[in-house]
């Protein structure tokens, strides 16, 4: 997902292990995706929720 956010929106990205199971991603102090009951989002949505957060910021 990292190296998506990367190549797609010239962003770098931080890592940061979380609890077990936990996926989160953060722009900011603003979640724009996480892993719900159906698992995890696919790599598109979050990069476009990514470039959106972006532009609101």
């Amino acid at each position: 997902m990292a190296a998506a956010i990367k190549k797609q929106l010239a962003l770098e990205t931080e890592i940061v292990e979380g609890s077990r199971g936990e996926f989160t991603v953060w722009v900011g102090d603003r979640c724009v995706a996480k892993k719900d009951r159906d698992g995890f989002p696919e790599d598109a949505s979050i990069v476009e929720a990514v470039r959106r957060a972006m532009g609101a910021a």
